[in-house]
């Protein structure tokens, strides 16, 4: 499985790259969070590359080996951010906490040199599915876990995974989202607050779940490209 890359015609020499993930609950790809995101970062001068991850039946970890093989590619390029929306956020959230022991398995799984495999530089949290134990997602635990005990759910929750070495957060979130909560999000700026992460956090009024690029609703794309920049992912 490999990343379908989108390199800036203005600006080929970007010097990072930007891994897009779709949202769909675990069991599907929504193709207005993926391709048409990673389209809209190389028309703004950002290399990005989207991932088809596998989904359900598929279950734990297959999804976040093959972001972290993904990520191990991109770094030919530079520093790699990923970005996620929903179930996606999720994803990209586990990958920017990544255990040794995922990494260890994802590069044995892609015949790499476990230096090879790291976490991603930076993670892009658009109104993410967090924990698995607070107000959880229950159809993306079910399609990611397949199963309801408590004890892999807590292992997947966001929130508990943050540490010390969790690379800079980007997150957004409108505070009406009737789908996944509002309190994912602040959930983990208080996480990775109390691991002195940065962290920057926005959260709209008002929008529904799953809008993508937002175009012509929220401008949350302006102070990303921003943020990318201070991270010297654009």
């Amino acid at each position: 499985m490999t990343a379908t890359l989108h390199t800036p015609d203005q600006n080929p020499d970007s010097p990072g790259t930007v891994l897009v993930l779709a949202g769909g609950g675990y069991h599907d790809r929504a193709r207005h969070e993926s391709e048409d995101v990673a389209q809209f970062l190389a028309e703004h001068g950002v290399r990005a590359a989207w991932l088809d991850y596998p989904v359900a039946p598929a279950r734990y970890p297959e999804a976040l080996h093959q972001v972290l093989i993904a990520v191990a590619g991109l770094r030919a390029h530079g520093p790699v951010a990923v970005l996620g929306f929903s179930a996606g956020g999720h994803l990209a959230g586990t990958a920017a906490t990544a255990t040794t022991q995922e990494l260890a398995d994802a590069a044995a799984l892609a015949g790499l040199d476990p230096a090879q495999v790291t976490r991603p530089d930076a993670a892009v949290l658009c109104y993410p599915v967090v924990s698995m134990i607070d107000l959880p997602n229950i159809g993306s635990r079910l399609n990611l876990i397949g199963t309801d005990d408590d004890a892999p759910a807590r292992a997947l929750s966001v929130e508990l995974r943050v540490d010390a070495d969790t690379g800079p957060v980007f997150a957004w979130h409108t505070a009406d989202d009737a789908v996944v909560g509002v309190e994912h999000s602040l959930t983990l700026a208080a996480a990775l607050r109390r691991h002195q992460i940065p962290v920057e956090l926005h959260v709209y009024p008002h929008g529904r779940h799953g809008l993508g690029l937002a175009t012509g609703q929220i401008d949350w794309t302006t102070p990303l490209l921003r943020w990318l920049g201070d991270q010297g992912i654009a």
